[in-house]
């Protein structure tokens, strides 16, 4: 049986594109990354997981939809 596992390093991976669009999702959101005493609210870590897995799916599910065409 094949192994299908695709890794994708660099500049424009689905990988690399949704955290991209996670950095901006935050931005928006009003999360920081780190304690910053003039943010809003610090991002835990359920929230970047679970926004960035949204990313992830919505990038590679855009991504299959333009192959399918």
């Amino acid at each position: 049986m094949a192994d299908n596992t695709v890794v994708h390093i660099g500049e424009n991976s689905p990988e690399q594109v949704a955290l991209k669009l996670l950095e901006k999702v935050a931005a928006v959101e009003g999360k920081a990354f780190h304690r910053n005493p003039t943010e809003a609210t610090t991002a835990d870590r359920e929230w970047i997981l679970s926004t960035y897995a949204q990313c992830l799916d919505t990038i590679r599910r855009a991504h299959y939809d333009t192959k399918k065409r």
